[in-house]
């Protein structure tokens, strides 16, 4: 028995951050950013008092609406997310409080950008076993809420999204056919977000001295990630038999549209193949490749042979084998 994606759905705010807004905020201009991570715009949520809960409720219910699916039947919600609303409660406990999955468990997962894989693997895991029938795999990030728009470096790079996938069982060799993830904690200090945890709690010179937003080592960070996503997509691809032919799409983390070029390119798997949003989102971390899929999903045919890669902050990163079965 696989779980199949039976559903997807996705929410973004209204608010668009353009270029050439960021670069009356800070000193950057479009050219800047676009040539470096290929980003033209970014959304921004701006409701006063709204945390990722806000887009995945959204999210949801759209999922919901649009599969016909019953709240009550959902046995469990698994949330994606690095931006949670609070530390505690979770978010899912909150989206599916609100959307009235009566019936379902819910808990967070943190594994930054590659969140919506590792989540999809777990859900995958939960319907092979036979624990649970219909799983919701929930990616929440408001990033906007870790964005220092005073650093040049980072304040391009993010935006805010949510999106989310329905999996079902079935006896179909399609779905969540493989998956691989790794992590390596020598990289925390390339990318991390300082401040706030128990091992540094937020104060007054925690909040003076700004390390309550993302900072990355770029140069670091680009090239790990290239170099992992690479290994990891290679590794299981070799592993299912597909080559860069029998490929129908590459989805990746979209993180800078350099990373994914240079992925796509050294595994010369056709651009057209590759599937980009990144230029209209930024990076929405978890919430992207789901994204992506959305987007893209009108393209999409029963029997397609789909990979999906992610990188992201721990440094955790890993590949995920889709047959498209919707």
């Amino acid at each position: 028995m696989n779980a199949k994606i039976t559903g997807i759905a996705s929410w973004t705010p209204e608010d668009r951050l353009t270029n050439d807004q960021l670069s009356q905020m800070v000193d950057t201009n479009d050219e800047w950013i676009t040539t470096r991570v290929g980003i033209k715009e970014r959304r921004i949520l701006k409701v006063e008092g709204a945390g990722s809960s806000y887009m995945g409720i959204r999210a949801v219910n759209k999922l919901l609406k649009e599969t016909g699916t019953d709240p009550a039947e959902v046995d469990l919600l698994i949330c994606g997310t690095t931006n949670p609303d609070y530390r505690f409660p979770s978010t899912g406990s909150i989206v599916a409080h609100q959307c009235g999955l009566k019936n379902a468990y819910s808990f967070d997962v943190e594994a930054a950008c590659a969140g919506f894989i590792v989540t999809l693997q777990m859900a995958n895991a939960y319907i092979k076993s036979g624990l649970h029938r219909k799983v919701i795999v929930l990616t929440a990030e408001k990033m906007s809420s870790m964005t220092n728009y005073k650093d040049r470096t980072t304040c391009p790079l993010f935006g805010d999204a949510a999106a989310c996938v329905l999996l079902e069982p079935t006896d179909e060799n399609i779905g969540v056919i493989d998956a691989e993830f790794h992590i390596d904690g020598s990289g925390k200090d390339n990318l991390i977000y300082k401040a706030g945890g128990s091992a540094r709690p937020a104060s007054h010179a925690t909040i003076d001295a700004d390390e309550h937003y993302v900072y990355q080592e770029g140069r670091a960070v680009y090239r790990h990630a290239v170099i992992d996503m690479l290994t990891s997509t290679q590794s299981v691809m070799k592993r299912n038999g597909l080559t860069n032919e029998t490929v129908d799409y590459l989805v990746p983390h979209q993180a800078n549209l350099r990373i994914i070029e240079a992925v796509g390119g050294r595994l010369a798997i056709d651009p057209e193949k590759v599937l980009v949003n990144i230029q209209r989102y930024g990076n929405t971390s978890a919430a992207s490749i789901p994204l992506c899929l959305d987007e893209y999903k009108d393209r999409f045919r029963k029997g397609d042979r789909i990979m999906l890669t992610a990188f992201g902050a721990g440094f955790t990163w890993g590949a995920l084998y889709l047959i498209w079965g919707k």
